[in-house]
């Protein structure tokens, strides 16, 4: 028979159970958005587009009822997409570091979105690579 002593015994008393809670991390993301932008610092680039890419992870607020199946709670992947495209029509950008800024800050408008990491590729800047590119990560102050 085994006897357990009161302080022992007192430090594996189980008491209220802690609620168990449940970690989401929700992430929408964009692959390959192709785009012609006017972008370059060289003068040749001022006045032709050029094919870029774009890829995002954004990280947003989870939902309250997953199941409520209601469009109006989710930041919308389409609208980013066509607000990039409309950025495009705005002028020329010097830097792919430049654009992938902006596009984070835009996406940070919707305040369900914590935090964004925006890939701007440029597929035709090196002819001896599938593209030259900048990733940047911008958050939420919380």
């Amino acid at each position: 028979m085994r006897v357990i002593s009161d302080l022992a015994q007192a430090a594996y008393t189980v008491t209220d159970p802690v609620p168990e809670t449940q970690d989401v991390t929700y992430r929408i993301s964009v692959r390959d958005l192709d785009i012609a932008w006017s972008i370059g610092v060289f003068d040749h680039e001022h006045h032709r587009m050029q094919p870029i890419r774009i890829n995002l992870d954004l990280e947003a607020t989870p939902l309250r009822d997953w199941d409520a199946d209601d469009y109006d709670n989710v930041p919308c992947y389409a609208e980013i997409a066509e607000r990039i495209q409309k950025m495009a029509a705005e002028g020329h950008v010097k830097l792919v570091e430049t654009l992938a800024n902006r596009i984070a800050e835009m996406c940070l408008e919707d305040e369900r979105v914590l935090s964004a990491s925006v890939r701007v590729e440029k597929p035709e800047a090196l002819s001896n690579a599938a593209f030259v590119g900048v990733e940047v990560t911008r958050s939420r102050r919380r």
